[in-house]
């Protein structure tokens, strides 16, 4: 996995989690706090979310075979998706039937030491991890906001990482509420509420990463600075004269296919066609160095098919002779 992938996060939210999971289990166990059960399974689904994007991230450094020519780039956005299933299922569900049945048979909360240490124990870690993600997002999110970033990131690695962190303390928040109340009052239906409200919205979470990495599974285009970056690149004013139309498609999140078709001069010989679209895949290479799968056609502009209304350059496909 690259850098950009977020390796380091990844790594800092498993070992955060790991701890915090084990953490809040043995608060359960001395408190009977359903919050506290239901955020120990939230730490544990959370860590297994990390293996897996881990392991996509290997799987999908495998070379291209005869069957899949184009590689395994995708194996990421796969375990991407798999990891909002698992927070749906095991972290989302889990907490809000365990909240049901807390607010159906309350009983109080024993030894509150244990779920309010655990839970500002847990806040304090989470809140490193969640450092690391915003800092490794920061280096390459460049100017966009953080909605942009995590609607538009190609590699789905740290969106998910931010989002599971920033679900991870506000989870710790409403269990801490929860357990306060509940102690407050003497009335263990808060620590049912607390425990149904960490089931919203981890559900919630887990839909916006599930919308986000079904996009990625579908296939997107490049982003628009990188289509400009290629739409300069192909023309050279020479040989190529104008770039008809073109389509772009992340077959990972480090490599791009490009398809395009291009204007050449009428008189160009074979040879001088062929030098030309080599050439023009070298500055593509150059300004956007994941187009690594190129196929550029040529062709003949037409100006006076243009004008008709059959520029292809407005179009989904064909060419105007």
């Amino acid at each position: 996995m690259s850098a950009s992938g977020g390796t380091k996060a990844i790594v800092a939210a498993l070992a955060a989690n790991l701890a915090i999971a084990v953490a809040k289990f043995v608060a359960y166990l001395f408190s009977g706090s359903s919050s506290m059960l239901a955020e120990s399974v939230h730490s544990l689904a959370d860590s297994g979310n990390q293996g897996l994007l881990l392991l996509g991230g290997k799987k999908a450094q495998r070379e291209a075979t005869p069957q899949h020519p184009f590689g395994y780039g995708r194996e990421r956005y796969i375990y991407a998706f798999l990891v909002s299933i698992v927070l749906f299922s095991v972290g989302g569900m889990f907490a809000i039937y365990e909240g049901y049945e807390k607010i159906k048979d309350p009983h109080a909360i024993e030894a509150w030491y244990w779920p309010v240490g655990v839970l500002v124990f847990a806040i304090i870690a989470e809140s490193f991890s969640f450092r690391t993600a915003i800092k490794e997002s920061n280096e390459v999110r460049g100017g966009l906001t953080w909605t942009q970033f995590v609607r538009r990131a190609k590699a789905p690695e740290l969106p998910v990482v931010l989002l599971e962190d920033l679900g991870a303390l506000v989870g710790l928040v409403l269990a801490l509420a929860g357990v306060g109340l509940a102690l407050g009052t003497g009335n263990g239906v808060w620590d049912g509420i607390g425990t149904l409200c960490i089931g919203v919205l981890l559900i919630v979470i887990a839909i916006v990463l599930a919308a986000e990495t079904k996009s990625l599974l579908l296939g997107e285009s490049a982003g628009v600075d990188d289509v400009q970056k290629i739409e300069a690149a192909v023309v050279d004013g020479d040989t190529v004269t104008r770039l008809i139309h073109m389509r772009t498609l992340h077959l990972g999140p480090e490599e791009l296919l490009v398809a395009a078709k291009i204007a050449v001069r009428h008189d160009e010989t074979a040879t001088e066609v062929a030098n030309a679209i080599n050439a023009a895949e070298e500055r593509i290479r150059a300004a956007v160095p994941i187009a690594r799968v190129i196929y550029l056609e040529p062709d003949i502009f037409s100006e006076t098919a243009a004008s008709t209304g059959e520029n292809p350059a407005k179009t989904s496909g064909g060419s105007a002779h």
